[in-house]
């Protein structure tokens, strides 16, 4: 995670101009004007503070990800990483839990799980197979991802002023949004919030 080094004083020196009010800062007026300036929806001035952070999920939460126009982003490409050597899927996190590492049919078909379960598990392995299939017969990487799925792993990193954050985690964060994007969000919002005061104490679970 990469974050501007002085968000709240950042945000304070910016919008402490519009008022012409830059005489009355100290070394403790960071916090309460910038909990000021959320209190009346002056959030533009929130845009002069920045973070990154790189997430590793699976191409279909990326897919949405994206989405938010406003970030700047830098993902593995699929198109030139090759997975001959093996593909690497993401497990939902409404799976039951199992032990990560390399499976194969007859480890997965070991497992003590549903049926609904194996199925989605023997259908990654198939996904591998059939792309790592294509490799050998000298498709491209370009060329073999098309068989592989929304589950695929990968990783991205998401720049962004920190409105456009807020703006992320309220939507990303609902109850109502995929899950595994609640997993995701939540765990940058939790991170963000150790790390930035006053700027997202308002979204999501009050803070500890």
């Amino acid at each position: 995670m990469w974050a501007t080094k002085t968000p709240l004083r950042n945000i304070e020196l910016a919008g402490r101009t519009c008022y012409k009010s830059e005489d009355r800062i100290i070394a403790t007026s960071a916090a309460k004007f910038v909990r000021m300036l959320l209190d009346r929806g002056h959030e533009a001035m929130v845009e002069h503070a920045s973070a990154s952070y790189r997430v590793i999920c699976d191409r279909g939460v990326t897919h949405e990800i994206v989405r938010h126009r406003l970030f700047s982003y830098a993902q593995e490409s699929s198109r030139y990483c090759n997975y001959k050597g093996g593909v690497t899927f993401i497990i939902p996190c409404w799976f039951p839990p199992i032990e990560q590492g390399d499976y194969c049919y007859h480890r997965v078909n070991a497992l003590d799980l549903s049926e609904e379960y194996i199925d989605w598990l023997h259908a990654m392995l198939d996904c591998e197979a059939k792309y790592r299939h294509l490799m050998f017969k000298d498709w491209t990487p370009q060329q073999a991802r098309s068989v592989l799925p929304n589950a695929l792993k990968t990783e991205i990193v998401i720049t962004g002023n920190l409105r456009e954050w807020r703006h992320f985690f309220k939507l990303r964060c609902a109850k109502t949004a995929h899950p595994q994007m609640q997993e995701v969000a939540n765990m940058v919002l939790a991170d963000i919030r150790r790390r930035i005061a006053v700027i997202f104490d308002d979204i999501g679970e009050p803070k500890k």
